[in-house]
């Protein structure tokens, strides 16, 4: 488990990100990061939540509309 520190940053505050996580995010200076509450804590992701349901409810129409879709796709 990996850890950080809030910091003061000028009249706010901040979190430092260590470098693997960094790098196994591919994170760079600028990116967005989306901060999810939950009953456990909060976790912080790069991928946008509204996104993951959105796939989510394609997946599902993609499947049940299957034989349609091929058929407007000719």
């Amino acid at each position: 488990m990996l850890k950080t520190a809030v910091r003061r940053v000028g009249k706010g505050l901040g979190i430092t990100l260590p470098k693997t996580i960094v790098e196994n995010l591919h994170l760079n200076e600028g990116d967005e990061l989306h901060l999810v509450e939950t009953d456990e804590g909060v976790i912080i992701t790069p991928f946008d939540p509204k996104f993951t349901e959105w796939a989510k409810a394609y997946e599902h129409t993609n499947k049940k509309f299957r034989n349609a879709l091929k058929a407007l796709a000719k």
